[in-house]
């Protein structure tokens, strides 16, 4: 229904997302923990996912709607089934500081995250392990990231004002930052 409010989490709800089919909504909140809800009813699905020891700042699904991934206030990148909502694997470490954006590519095989360590960085979604070196190039904390429909480019945004168009082969910027 129209307005519902679903409750549960103790403190700030950082980020939402819906997972592809509809029929749930994942969040993540300053009570360090990930919830799934069914988006229907608003009732939560099972126990929160927990991990991190840190704010939760974004959370996304993946295209299919099996996987959760999460970045956090402590750096850390997290996979979950979002089926069993248990954690896969450690989490992936890179970012020196607090992730502030997370997103799935949109054939699923790629993650793409940005940190306040103003880095953006490209981790395989199977395997875990990160592609090639952190993206560099804005001057401050990159708060937002995203996939281009096509799987070949990459935006970020960030505190220093700025997007940046990255391709996602190579890494490079593809043109000067976009003001």
């Amino acid at each position: 229904p129209i307005g519902k409010s679903l409750q549960g989490h103790s403190d700030w709800v950082r980020s939402v997302a819906f997972s592809p089919d509809g029929t749930r909504v994942v969040s993540g909140s300053d009570d360090e923990t990930v919830r799934i809800w069914d988006a229907v009813s608003g009732a939560p699905m099972d126990e929160p996912l927990e991990g991190h020891f840190s704010y939760f700042n974004s959370v996304a699904v993946s295209p299919d709607g099996t996987h959760i991934v999460s970045g956090s206030e402590d750096g850390k990148v997290q996979l979950w089934d979002a089926i069993s909502g248990a954690s896969i694997g450690e989490p992936l470490q890179g970012h020196s500081h607090t992730v502030w954006s997370t997103a799935f590519s949109p054939d699923g095989t790629r993650i793409v995250s940005g940190s306040a360590d103003k880095t953006v960085r490209i981790w395989d979604a199977v395997s875990r392990a990160p592609l090639g070196e952190p993206l560099q190039g804005h001057s401050a904390a990159v708060n937002s990231v995203a996939f281009s429909p096509d799987n070949t480019r990459i935006a970020s945004g960030s505190d220093d004002d700025t997007i940046r168009i990255w391709d996602v082969v190579s890494g490079a910027p593809i043109e000067e930052p976009l003001k």
